[in-house]
């Protein structure tokens, strides 16, 4: 019997109207456009404005787009899985929110909570149900409204963050394409380096939580960069070197847009060249759950069915991984 593999087979994205330049935020806290895309590659992001508006507009959206393209049938989704960190509300999950309002009555959905690295970790889980054979289609989608939680007048981490969300749909093949081979890790030693302090069982929101900012993202921003260049590069130079991937037969890099410097090590590390790696961080910034499907969504028309892509990402926590996938169709 061949061997079942999930296949993606159709890709949507989504992000808001509203663009925060790099200027706009020179008029919001002491830094300058020059500062900004030197140190991280960004020179504008998308914010999600309006009240009661949570990270499922976007993730709608994104799926909305992906069935149009793809004509599915949202009924015949059989799961849903959301990687997101900016949740709508702590319960009910987002997942189940998007899956009512696109139509799959009939799938079943949760939230998957990894940082930067929660749409590679959901990716490998929703091949895995592909493969186990119970589920033909499998709907992945990563996406955070960061604007969320960001301190404005912290130039340190306002700078990075943008709102938008992408989404895959998996099905199984038994072709040689597909989801081909994940490593997954994780280190909770990177809770202080990387964190939200308040709005958990551990310190619940509160008037002194709020006063104190504590309900923001905090990152210490020159030790996370050294773990995210080891670690995202290390992981992203084994997933090649276990498959026999290399410069010459690998297609594209798509690594998590956190920063330019931590993608161009990435790339220096594989060995791949800059014009096979996707990168949409200057237009985008760091999506945090998103930045993977939306490169994917940005990059759809230009791959080919057998291109092998390496997906790389780290993310708070510590998490990080990779994936290899081997493209299932043409555009």
């Amino acid at each position: 019997m061949s061997k079942i593999r999930a296949a993606i087979t159709g890709v949507g994205g989504y992000v808001p109207d509203y663009i925060l330049t790099n200027q706009e935020l020179e008029t919001m806290v002491e830094t300058s456009d020059e500062w900004i895309t030197s140190r991280t590659g960004i020179k504008e992001r998308r914010i999600l404005k309006g009240d009661n508006k949570g990270v499922s507009v976007l993730g709608i959206e994104a799926v909305k787009n992906m069935l149009a393209k793809t004509k599915l049938d949202p009924k015949e989704i059989d799961l849903v899985i959301f990687a997101t960190v900016t949740a709508d509300m702590t319960f009910p999950a987002t997942a189940n929110i998007v899956a009512t309002a696109v139509g799959a009555v009939n799938a079943f959905s949760f939230d998957m909570s990894a940082a930067c690295s929660g749409f590679v970790y959901a990716l490998a889980t929703g091949a895995s149900f592909i493969e186990s054979g119970r589920y033909k289609k499998v709907v992945i989608i990563g996406g955070d409204k960061m604007s969320a939680i960001m301190d404005y007048t912290d130039r340190t981490t306002c700078i990075i963050f943008g709102d938008g969300a992408g989404c895959v749909l998996l099905e199984p093949t038994t072709e040689d394409v597909g989801v081909m081979d994940a490593i997954l890790k994780s280190d909770g030693a990177g809770e202080s380096y990387l964190h939200m302090k308040a709005g958990g069982s551990r310190l619940p929101a509160s008037h002194a939580t709020v006063d104190a900012k504590q309900h923001f993202v905090y990152q210490e921003g020159s030790a996370v960069f050294k773990f995210a260049v080891t670690n995202m590069a290390d992981v992203a130079a084994q997933i090649a070197e276990r498959n026999k991937l290399n410069a010459e037969n690998i297609a594209w890099l798509v690594p998590h847009q956190a920063n330019k410097r931590i993608i161009d090590a990435t790339a220096s590390r594989v060995g791949i060249t800059e014009d096979k790696v996707m990168m949409n961080i200057e237009r985008y910034g760091n999506t945090t759950g998103g930045t993977i499907p939306l490169l994917l969504w940005d990059y759809e028309k230009k791959l080919k069915k057998g291109d092998n892509l390496i997906i790389a990402a780290f993310g708070g926590g510590f998490t990080w991984g990779a994936v290899y996938v081997k493209w299932a169709y043409n555009s």
